[in-house]
């Protein structure tokens, strides 16, 4: 019988040894085991397309998985390797920038519902410009916009190119602005390599900016694309304006709205003469909205400076170093001392310059930061908006777009 019942439970296999005592169907049949599910297919993604040409480094690779879970993917040229994350969606993506011109190889893996892996390759390559812009920050044409810095209410975004943009729309796109408190801005461009953005009215105190530029890829015109993306950030200091009446030849100087301090003046005795190229040259302190641009303790000063050389002109003037020479043009007016003017605050006698004392000048000097804003008032000459930071000297509305 034990061997009748060995050559029996051989014959039935592994079906007849499941059924167990206890584990019965209803009636004494045996319960028969249901096979394991089929393995659900797996579909990995991976953009760009293998064998795309011309892509934009801009764009990241991504990888992406259907019907299974992603166990790897890498991006490599060469023997380099691009750095990527999986994201909270289950994709990965690249985070650094790709290179111009360059192939790149993706492989990536995941397994399925039973755990076997699966794999795919790709291969593409990114365009190849004509030449690339590199991207910086300035405060203004003689000063970089360093990041973190604290800057005057009137100090404008300016992002410079360092070639020529034809494709303005292009740019702006990739330029994002981001301000707290939040403001409404407009793009001025100053040339065709700068590019301005200003809020409708000076910054409030404490704004904080940020900027980004995310033109890598970007073609900018002519076959110029963006070199790679650029960021920087910086904020407003304390509300500094300087009022600067050229008919009772004071400068009344306000920090956050309180008169600080009120400085005896001299400004430009106007009138015009020509110089040694024909060019017309001016003598007015030009009215409306300055920018202070720069700061020198020590700045040598002449006539020929502007193009005016001829000795016998009754406006020629040698060169001479000047103390405590803060620059809001870049035509050459300065709040500078001016110790052999003897008639400040009486009446208007330099050759465009605001002339102070030397102890006002030098408080000037001290305490203004780049960004800090000068205006001048009641001069028949008005600033135009290229000479210096001139974005104030314009209404919102006419201000670019």
């Amino acid at each position: 019988m034990i061997r009748r019942r060995e050559v029996i439970l051989g014959a039935l296999g592994a079906t007849a040894v499941a059924a167990a005592a206890g584990d019965s169907a209803p009636g004494g049949a045996a319960a028969v085991s249901s096979p394991p599910p089929p393995a659900v297919p797996v579909k990995l993604g991976i953009t760009p397309a293998t064998g795309a040409k011309a892509v934009s480094p801009g764009e990241p690779v991504v990888v992406t998985v259907d019907g299974g879970t992603l166990r790897s993917a890498t991006v490599m040229t060469g023997n380099r390797t691009v750095r990527g994350a999986v994201q909270p969606d289950g994709t990965w993506r690249s985070t650094e920038d790709l290179a111009y011109g360059t192939t790149y190889r993706v492989t990536a893996s995941a397994t399925d519902s039973l755990g076997a892996t699966v794999e795919k390759t790709s291969a593409f390559t990114t365009l190849k410009p004509r030449t690339t812009a590199k991207i910086t920050f300035r405060a203004n044409a003689m000063n970089s916009l360093e990041a973190g810095n604290i800057y005057g209410v009137g100090q404008p975004v300016i992002v410079a190119f360092s070639r020529p943009v034809t494709d303005r729309a292009a740019a702006e796109k990739a330029i994002d602005i981001s301000t707290s408190p939040a403001v409404e801005g407009k793009f001025y461009w100053a040339s065709s390599q700068a590019v301005h953005w200003r809020p409708a009215r000076y910054w409030a105190k404490g704004t904080t900016i940020k900027v980004g530029v995310n033109a890598l890829g970007v073609d900018l015109g002519n076959g110029v694309y963006g070199a790679r993306n650029a960021t920087t950030h910086f904020t407003i200091g304390r509300q500094l304006i300087a009022i600067n009446n050229t008919r009772t030849h004071r400068v009344k100087v306000y920090i956050d709205g309180t008169l600080v301090r009120d400085m005896a003046c001299s400004n430009g005795r106007g009138g015009y003469t020509t110089g040694a190229n024909g060019q017309s040259i001016h003598f007015w302190t030009q009215a409306g909205p300055h920018v202070v641009l720069h700061r020198e303790k020590w700045h040598s000063m002449s006539s020929a400076s502007y193009g005016l050389t001829d000795p016998s002109n009754p406006y020629f003037y040698a060169p001479e170093d000047v103390e405590y020479c803060t620059r809001i043009t870049y035509s050459g007016e300065f709040l500078h001392a001016a110790p052999w003017n003897h008639s400040l605050g009486r009446a208007n006698l330099s050759h465009g310059c605001v002339n102070l004392g030397v102890a006002d000048a030098r408080w000037f000097f001290e305490n203004c930061l780049l960004g800090d804003v000068v205006e001048v008032r009641h001069s028949p000459k008005s600033l135009p908006i290229w000479d210096g930071l001139g974005d104030w000297a314009v209404s919102f509305q006419r201000y670019g777009h």
